[in-house]
């Protein structure tokens, strides 16, 4: 008599992250390459979930140079040795920070508001929509608070623009990201890209494949899964 096929095991993983972080870029393609590796031994669900690097900023943002150099206190060559040490993990994992596109910073509430919304318009959407949202700015530089610019990335992702320009041009959601953004800040969570998977097991940062791929096994047989 033949036993019965293994199972995959399910887990839920909600992955907090900014859309102009560029470790949150490298840590998602790091993580789905992970995903890949165990497909057959875990099927993971992912949800994204809101976090701000900088609430504060305004509309129209900052330049990069002089935003990064304010808040680190980094020098150029040390800036420079971060972008090209950004740059090569991003081609290792074949995501492309498009040369000198990114010179401005900018105000994502509004990008995480149509994430939200994303997240409820059947399976893939938000996912869908967090790529586009990551390539827009790290790719081509876009201005991913700029609403004409977010409308035209949710047509990309065949998500409606009428019901997302109603959004925008309201506050709908905004209780909904903010609460989200508190109730993780509550938990603990000051840094991403912040992986958590089953809502106990964290992995902070943007890790290598291997070092995504062992947790998730490790998790996945541990029996602590569910």
């Amino acid at each position: 008599m033949n036993s019965p096929a293994k199972q995959p095991v399910p887990l839920r993983i909600d992955f907090v992250s900014d859309i102009v972080c560029p470790w949150c870029a490298i840590g998602l393609a790091s993580l789905e390459q992970a995903l890949q590796r165990v497909a057959g031994d875990v099927l993971a669900e992912i949800h994204f979930q809101p976090f701000e690097l900088n609430p504060q900023m305004s509309a129209e943002g900052e330049d990069i140079t002089e935003h990064l150099q304010k808040k680190y206190g980094l020098s150029e060559a040390q800036m420079t040795e971060n972008r090209e040490h950004i740059h090569a993990r991003g081609a290792e994992l074949g995501f492309t920070f498009g040369k000198d596109a990114r010179t401005r910073t900018y105000n994502t509430f509004d990008a995480h508001r149509l994430l939200h919304w994303a997240a409820m318009q059947g399976a893939g959407k938000q996912a869908a929509l967090k790529h586009a949202l990551l390539g827009a700015y790290f790719t081509d530089g876009r201005n991913v608070s700029d609403h004409a610019t977010l409308l035209d990335i949710v047509r990309a992702v065949g998500l409606p623009a009428e019901r997302a320009q109603q959004i925008l041009g309201s506050e709908e959601f905004a209780n909904d990201v903010r609460m989200d953004e508190a109730r993780y800040q509550r938990s603990g969570i000051s840094s991403v890209p912040a992986v958590i998977i089953n809502q106990r097991h964290l992995i902070s940062g943007g890790q290598p494949v291997e070092v995504f791929e062992r947790a998730l096994r490790q998790i996945a047989q541990s029996g602590d899964a569910g």
